[in-house]
């Protein structure tokens, strides 16, 4: 067949890259066009995002491409999710968005809940309760009587805030909308009697859009300025995770998945939401994804734990590889609890780990390879923790885990993940985002037509590598130690 070529977003929350991607039929291959930072901006004692820069950054992926004569068959965004931009009755971005990372929410879940009890909130969404929730962003943007918010004609999630930027079509797209604890399952829409509580009324959210469809084409303002035609916009699935799950090369149910990165999102896929008492009791989240399934999983801090750890080490290899090699030279033995509120944004977190060691009577990690083991076993237990509490909510036994995502190239965590859970662990794509963005859009051309051939152009388009448990006595001693100490 002639090859097509497809444009994917892919924006995370420290940096983003523009991408093209050919398909040949059978088989993916990707080039990384443009790579920016995405730094969190700090001003008037809040956080936001500088989210012009990233629609700039956008333009000129855009144009490189055109320049090169290239001719794209569509464009697709994926970000985080939760955040969220607002634009007046004129279109215009009105101020920066928040970062889900700004601490004015905190204490805001309780301020909620005076006017809807935390049992109703999970019964309507069975999202997993984070005072960063788009939920509790909105409420605590009310309260503080943002202008932004009361003169906003739309309030758009960041990947649908981009759409409308490049196309002028105002959507809400289902994946990312899912994230934020405002979306009913089982009416596929908003919840009202949340939007009521919230005091916003369901008109200034975007068309509620199944992932795969074309949400619109560029303007002609961006035409112009990028050399490009009335190329397609495809709402891929917007919310980062949705998109690489989308990539898992999965040739069955029996499997949990692990996007591995700044965060580690460790789930399932399940045909339907699991709202049960047992997962609202365990704080475990419904987020929507693509040909009607639902990814049911769980949030775990992940290798921000070590980005931010690394910002402080001294004398220590500068590269990554490196650095995580350190690892294998220490016999720290030291644990942490991953999710331990201290690590969310610290101003150190080598001292908020040595805070948490000493809090929890353990000697404290001295070296850089003493961090990183620390916290590599630490999250390959904590992934055996959450995959333990899922086996006992789905209907399928849980016999491997497919892990995408740049962290997926630790090759430490990786084996120590596969020793915690005394399963093979099957690593890849890397780039499972950016190809899931990919598929996605190949959906909405019509060149494929199930995920299952989704799935299968995935795990031809790249080499994974597995890695088998070792040392099972040993690791399940010392997962017995883990419970013990983060209890």
């Amino acid at each position: 067949m002639t090859l097509e070529h497809y444009f994917a977003v892919d924006l995370g929350a420290t940096s983003g890259r523009t991408i093209l991607a050919t398909y040949n039929g059978e088989t993916v291959t990707m080039k990384e066009v443009t790579r920016f930072a995405n730094p969190m901006i700090p001003l008037g004692g809040h956080l936001y995002w500088d989210i012009a820069n990233l629609y700039n950054e956008i333009l000129k992926g855009l144009k490189t491409v055109a320049d090169e004569g290239i001719a794209v068959n569509s464009i697709g965004i994926d970000t985080w999710g939760c955040d969220f931009a607002f634009f007046g009755k004129d279109g215009q971005l009105l101020g920066m968005p928040h970062c889900y990372r700004d601490q004015h929410t905190k204490g805001a879940q309780e301020k909620f809940f005076a006017k809807m009890p935390a049992d109703e909130v999970y019964r309507r969404t069975g999202i997993q309760f984070m005072d960063f929730n788009s939920l509790f962003q909105l409420d605590t943007i009310k309260r503080n009587n943002c202008q932004a918010l009361e003169h906003a004609d739309k309030i758009l999630f960041i990947p649908d805030a981009l759409i409308y930027m490049l196309t002028g079509n105002a959507i809400c797209e289902y994946t990312v909308a899912s994230t934020s604890q405002m979306l009913n399952p089982m009416t596929g829409d908003l919840d009202t009697e949340i939007l009521e509580a919230l005091g916003i009324p369901r008109e200034k959210f975007g068309v509620m859009t199944q992932p795969g469809t074309v949400a619109g084409t560029l303007t002609e303002q961006v035409q112009e300025a990028t050399g490009l035609g009335a190329v397609p916009v495809v709402a891929v699935a917007g919310h980062d995770t949705g998109s690489a799950v989308a990539a898992v090369p999965a040739k069955d149910k029996e499997y949990a998945y692990l996007s591995c990165g700044t965060w580690s999102l460790l789930g399932i896929e399940s045909e339907k939401a699991i709202i049960t008492e047992d997962s609202f009791r365990e704080n475990f989240t419904n987020e929507g994804g693509i040909e009607g399934t639902t990814r049911f999983l769980k949030n775990i801090c992940g290798l921000w734990l070590f980005e931010q750890s690394r910002k402080k080490f001294k004398d220590a290899p500068s590269s990554v590889g490196e650095l995580v090699a350190l690892c294998e030279s220490s016999t720290y033995d030291g644990l942490i609890f991953p999710d331990d509120p201290s690590f969310s944004n610290p101003s150190s977190m080598t001292a908020a780990i040595r805070e948490y060691c000493s809090r929890t009577g353990q000697t404290a990690p001295e070296t850089p390879a003493d961090y990183c083991r620390c916290i590599f076993r630490s999250l390959a237990f904590r992934y055996r923790q959450v995959v333990e509490i899922l086996e006992t909510m789905c209907d399928f036994p849980i016999r491997k885990l497919h892990v995408i995502g740049g962290g997926s190239q630790n090759r430490y965590l990786m084996q120590y993940a596969a020793n915690a859970l005394n399963m093979p662990v099957i690593c890849g794509p890397v780039e499972g985002t950016a190809l899931g963005n990919v598929l996605m859009q190949l959906k909405a051309s019509g060149a494929v037509d199930t995920l299952t051939r989704m799935r299968e152009i995935s795990g031809a388009s790249v080499d994974l590598v597995t890695y088998l448990p070792e040392d099972a006595e040993k690791w399940n001693t010392e997962y017995e130690r883990y419970k013990t100490t983060i209890l």
